[in-house]
């Protein structure tokens, strides 16, 4: 896999969530390393950019994430 920048891997996670989870895992294995590389500590997404932007969803979000070792964040 390419060098993706932390954007691009991003890109890749709502991609991931439009398209039911498809290759989850790997496009989060890939934003840990632009993380890593970038020296960002938490990723920050976008609400309305996801499936389910309520309370729950984002929750479930952050644990599924931080078991894969990534802190989300969201913006406002």
């Amino acid at each position: 896999m390419s060098d993706l920048s932390l954007d691009q891997a991003i890109d890749n996670i709502y991609q991931s969530i439009r398209n039911d989870n498809e290759d989850l895992d790997s496009h989060i294995a890939a934003l840990k390393a632009a993380m890593a590389r970038e020296g960002v500590r938490e990723a920050v997404f976008e609400p309305g950019k996801l499936a389910q932007s309520n309370r729950q969803g984002r929750k479930i979000m952050q644990s599924y994430f931080r078991q894969k070792g990534v802190k989300v964040s969201f913006s406002v």
